[in-house]
């Protein structure tokens, strides 16, 4: 389901390879051939300095795929094992990507909302939380970058915000944080190494300050867990620790595809009205589910949103193939690379293909039933997420420090596809269709000259 192949010709881009660090690949590949570049060894010397502290912060996906890794069934839930895990490991302080995805979306439903009444505002505004999406749109959308929420992922919110009001709170020394990610995702290894990822150095002014060090996927904690011989079902649970750590069900539901479409509709629909999300958008159904793209209209007081979620870069070529041929207009658009979303993603655990739908369902699942457990549905409802902003980012979404700290940027890499700019499979000839009919050809040949 992925629109990147097919779409460059390596014979005049000077046989430059185009990746958006999705990780499908490593993710589908039966023989361990094709695998993420580890940073366990660089966490573990972290571990090791008596000096650093080592700060894990771990994304919604990662507490569903784990399990699986130690023969446990899919989908199953296993948040306090993993806390726990890291622990074991020698993490210092465990914090969870679940309370930056809360701050994402008082950042992006804020944007959002601004951009809806504003009559010259950009839409519709797509989402900016999975930097496969990023880096796809960059190559070969950059007509859209106008359109990407401002807003930083999940992760690159929670990191800053650790090295500064983390930091301060707990009276850590932020130079000697060791910031790591535990991911789904192997396109976050690129995301924490854009130039721009780095708002706590220009807040300490020590430039050479990143917001997050590493990043670990699923997998690597996995392989890392077996190696110290440390035996996954018999961890007692653990809780995060405080500041950080709880979420709203909004903030849990970010790894499903739709969940951020979901969260986002929820706090807008609060800072509109200040009245609770109503049922028919607790569960959103018409967004929920595997179907390539999903859309609905959402009324907010007297406006009605007409939004979609997307998920798979070949559903996301026909979705804004159809949005141009019909001239569809959307207000707001989840993108996720992954087929599943972030459940789904390069650093999961691997599941043979026939069974992989069936995975990444129970994945999904597992984090909708964790949401319907917990009271708090929107991120605006957050007692941690309204200290945080009372005591730290001026005391609203989009303050001038927020926007410092929790807003980015994004470049055009249109030029990575070389001077014929992007092609169709049916144009490329380094198309897989088209190298097929090539190869096809070249032994018909052979044959009739043999």
């Amino acid at each position: 389901d992925m629109g990147v192949f097919d779409y460059y010709d390596l014979t005049t881009n000077g046989d430059y390879p185009i990746c958006i660090h999705c990780g499908q690949c490593a993710s589908i590949c039966p023989f361990d051939s094709i695998n993420e570049r580890s940073e366990i060894d660089e966490v573990k010397a972290a571990i090791a300095d008596p000096n650093k502290i080592v700060v894990f912060q771990t994304a919604p996906a990662v507490r569903v795929g784990l399990g699986e890794e130690f023969g446990l069934d899919a989908g199953t839930f296993v948040e306090g094992k993993m806390v726990a895990a890291l622990r074991k490991l020698g993490g210092d302080y465990i914090l969870d990507t679940n309370f930056g995805a809360d701050m994402t979306i008082m950042e992006e439903a804020s944007e959002l909302l601004e951009r809806v009444i504003n009559s010259d505002a950009v839409l519709p505004q797509f989402t900016s939380c999975c930097p496969a999406w990023v880096k796809f749109a960059e190559t070969f959308y950059p007509e859209f970058l106008p359109n990407l929420s401002t807003a930083k992922s999940p992760i690159a919110m929670q990191a800053p915000t650790q090295k500064t009001y983390f930091a301060e709170k707990m009276g850590l020394d932020a130079k000697q944080i060791v910031a790591v990610a535990v991911t789904p995702c192997t396109a976050k290894k690129f995301e924490i190494r854009r130039d721009e990822m780095n708002s706590s150095a220009e807040y300490w002014d020590v430039p050479e300050m990143r917001d997050t060090d590493y990043c670990i996927t699923t997998r690597e904690l996995a392989k890392w867990l077996r190696a110290e011989e440390i035996n996954f079902d018999e961890l007692e649970d653990s809780a995060f620790d405080p500041l950080m750590g709880e979420a709203s069900g909004g903030g849990i539901i970010f790894g499903n595809t739709g969940g951020v479409m979901e969260a986002a509709m929820r706090a807008a629909y609060k800072f509109a009205t200040g009245e609770d999300a109503p049922q028919t958008l607790i569960p959103f159904e018409a967004i929920r589910g595997m179907d390539g793209a999903r859309e609905a209209d959402v009324v907010i007081g007297d406006k009605t949103l007409h939004v979609a979620a997307v998920h798979g870069t070949g559903n996301l070529r026909k979705f804004i193939e159809r949005m141009r041929a019909e001239n569809i207009h959307y207000d707001f658009i989840e993108v996720m690379a992954c087929r599943g979303g972030c459940i789904g993603g390069g650093g999961q655990p691997r599941v043979k293909l026939p069974m992989a739908d069936k995975a990444r369902e129970a994945r999904i699942a597992s984090l909708y039933t964790r949401d319907a457990e917990v009271t708090v549905k929107a991120a605006c409802d957050n007692p941690d997420i309204q200290k945080l902003y009372a005591e730290f980012f001026d005391g609203k979404p989009m303050s001038h420090k927020a926007h410092h700290m929790l807003h980015t940027t994004f470049v055009s890499r249109a030029e990575d596809l070389g001077p014929n700019g992007a092609c169709t499979p049916a144009t490329c000839p380094t198309s897989v269709p088209n190298l097929k009919k090539a190869a096809e050809a070249a032994k018909a040949a052979a044959e009739a000259n043999n």
